[in-house]
């Protein structure tokens, strides 16, 4: 049967068919008239309907297929792209002839074509302005590992607005290499986004259009995937040193979390900045790339060594401390060492205080607090004394992890932790100070400038500088300055966490050898820090005229604004307490000049008061950090010197010390012992 009957069976019926076929057949009658007893058969109406159902199917199909068909033609963004390079790039692209230069598309790329349905289209990725701006950094050597590359990168054009401004200021400081990536379902067009945000050339900002084709019409996870594969694209070609975005409610959720999952598996550094952070986190671009790359990386504990009788002072350190700010870092461990007999103030106090603080951002509601009761109730000696309190933190990364010692006497401003972030990413971790290895001297941070020498005799003198006019040719009087200070103090200091295991080890080194040696040598047993101080901080004076390192402190102008020692309630440790240069300063007959010396001490130990001005604004040269090698140095008993003397001075010290309490005796150079990281082992030989 032919292809035609076949069909006309499927669609005509079988009476249907043999009426058809008589039709063609000859008539035997003449004349070919029906004969008068005819009628026509009619059809059942089930087969009707079969017929109409049928009909219907595929019309619907045929309807779908066409409504449904996606635009795979050639239409303007499909086109190949016209790209335009930034200035300060365009000498590095060659040039294409002009016959090859393609034409201006007829429509924007990302615009959405008319009567098609919002956020459906869940097609392949393609970035069609992307490639040739990252081909065009290399002068930025984005191929290495370590450079000197920061992306800020945002999807939402609120969160634009709030990270472009922070881009340009860090731009302008000529530290990095500063680029912006748009990964928005937003059409605006870079110019414009630069003419909105007044961003001019000034900024140094390289800009990137990461959209994908088709942005504003692409599902949420086709975004989210675009939004992965352009970091994965731009860090291939660039390798950021930190990539910084808006963590607020701005951003969109799909860029946050495409940005979260590329961190977590290239171990990149993704800075989350928080709401406010113009303002609250405006010293952020001081800093280089590498200082950076290590912001999520250190973590800061607290560390508190509470005496008896002192409720007062505790207290108020501790509504200090949650009063801080701590939107830069992740909220700091708190460890409170208590004596044997804990004050009633204290103990209902610490029943209703929380840490982290109830304006602290806690999602877990996690506890970051210690509280160490000691059991003995007989007064510890120096030695127990040092051990116990050294013993009370110990750093698991030693490069990251870090110990802040508060002494109760002290009370802190909001903003100092912000200072603490800020010099250490600088001092520690920044290019400048790893390539010329001033950070391997650098023992600690000190939140305050001491006025009187450790001795407790002599005042302290810190130095300054001379303030600069403008023309740069002649000086307007004197500004207070930073300073390196070979002594360390215990007041309120961050110790480094290498630092801090070398000091363990050397206390436990010294300790030995101290029972082993006899007679003790007077290196080693005669005191050369006052008592009114801790005895552990003896240890870490000898340690740091070993070793040649220094404490970074302030200038007045900034240590006025981050913390004050209240004098009025000093207490001494509980080491002291009961000797005989732990008396009043005030005796019962004392003269009036010796009252009013005294009255004249205390004042000026408390005239220091915390002011309410923002970290940059308490910094000088316009919040910018100076160079280890531009700041004074002074030696542990308060003298003006110089590097090259420091030197001096301690291979000078840590010679004599080797030879009188480590029993290493006067060895060739050659032969001298290797210096061990986190190590004092050079120091003795008698306990090797």
């Amino acid at each position: 049967m032919s292809t035609w009957g076949k069909m006309r069976g499927f669609f005509l019926s079988d009476e249907e068919l043999g009426k058809k076929d008589d039709d063609h057949k000859p008539s035997k009658s003449g004349g070919g008239l029906r004969q008068p007893n005819w009628h026509p058969t009619r059809v059942p109406p089930r087969r009707s309907l079969k017929r109409i159902a049928l009909v219907l199917a595929v019309a619907t199909i045929v309807y779908l297929f066409i409504k449904n068909i996606p635009v795979l033609g050639p239409d303007a963004r499909m086109r190949r792209p016209s790209y335009a390079y930034p200035p300060d790039l365009a000498p590095n692209v060659p040039k294409r002839p002009a016959y090859e230069q393609p034409q201006p598309a007829s429509s924007k790329p990302n615009s959405r074509p008319p009567n098609t349905p919002e956020r459906i289209f869940n097609g392949p990725v393609r970035f069609l302005e992307l490639a040739p701006t990252l081909h065009a950094i290399s002068g930025t050597r984005g191929t290495m590992l370590n450079n000197r590359n920061v992306l800020f990168a945002s999807s939402s054009l609120k969160s634009a607005a709030t990270l472009l401004p922070i881009a340009c200021q860090m731009g302008s400081e000529l530290k990095s290499y500063v680029h912006f990536a748009l990964m928005s379902r937003s059409d605006i067009e870079i110019p414009e986004l630069r003419k909105v945000n007044g961003i001019d050339d000034s900024c140094q900002i390289i800009f990137h259009d990461a959209r994908p084709d088709y942005a504003q019409i692409s599902t949420d996870d086709r975004m989210e995937n675009a939004v992965f594969r352009a970091f994965h694209h731009i860090f291939n070609y660039m390798h950021p040193q930190a990539i910084l975005i808006d963590g607020s409610s701005n951003e969109e959720p799909f860029f946050l979390r495409a940005a979260q999952q590329h961190s977590s598996a290239r171990k990149n550094t993704l800075i989350e900045l928080p709401r406010g952070s113009a303002r609250k986190l405006q010293w952020l671009t001081k800093l280089d790339s590498q200082a950076l790359r290590a912001w999520n990386k250190n973590h800061i504990d607290i560390l508190i060594h509470a005496v008896p009788g002192a409720s007062g002072s505790l207290i108020r350190l501790l509504r200090s401390l949650s009063a801080a700010d701590y939107t830069s870092s992740s909220v700091p461990h708190l460890t409170i060492e208590l004596p044997h007999d804990i004050d009633p103030p204290t103990k209902r106090f610490l029943e209703t205080f929380t840490w982290p603080p109830a304006h602290v951002y806690n999602p877990t509601n996690a506890r970051y607090l210690s509280l160490r009761h000691r059991i003995p109730h007989q007064r510890m000696g120096e030695e127990e004394s040092s051990a116990r309190f050294l013993e009370s933190f110990w750093p698991a990364q030693p490069e990251n992890s870090h110990i802040l010692v508060l002494s109760p006497q002290v009370e802190l401003s909001p903003d100092f932790f912000h200072y603490l972030k800020y010099t250490l990413l600088e001092y520690r971790y920044s290019a400048i100070s790893t390539y010329q290895h001033w950070d391997r001297r650098l023992f600690g941070i000190s939140l305050e400038q001491p006025l009187h020498l450790l001795d407790g005799k002599g005042s302290l003198s810190p130095p300054s500088v001379l303030k600069s006019t403008r023309s740069g040719d002649a000086t307007d009087g004197e500004i207070s300055t930073s300073f390196l200070w070979q002594a360390p103090t215990s007041n309120a200091v961050l110790f480094l966490g290498e630092k801090w295991m070398e000091l363990h080890d050397f206390v436990s080194r010294s300790l030995e050898a101290k029972q082993e040696l006899d007679p003790v040598p007077a290196l080693i047993s005669e005191k050369v820090v006052s008592t009114q101080y801790p005895s552990w901080l003896e240890h870490a004076l000898r340690l740091a005229r070993a070793r040649g390192y220094w404490m970074l402190y302030l200038g007045e102008d900034t240590a006025r604004n981050l913390a004050t020692v209240h004098s009025e309630l000093n207490r001494m440790p509980e080491e002291y307490a009961n000797q005989e240069n732990s008396k009043p300063l005030l005796a019962d007959d004392a003269s009036e000049e010796e009252i009013e010396n005294v009255r004249q001490e205390i004042r000026v130990g408390t005239e220091i008061t915390l002011s309410p001005v923002s970290l940059l604004d308490s910094l000088p040269n316009e919040g910018n950090l100076r160079p280890f090698g531009d700041l004074p140095i002074l030696t542990w008993d308060g003298r003006s010197t110089d590097f090259e003397e420091l030197n001096t001075l301690s291979t000078k010290y840590a010679a004599e010390f080797k030879e009188i309490v480590g029993n290493c005796g006067k060895e060739p150079a050659e032969k001298k012992k290797e210096r061990e990281s986190l190590s004092t082992q050079d120091l003795f030989c008698a306990t090797d």
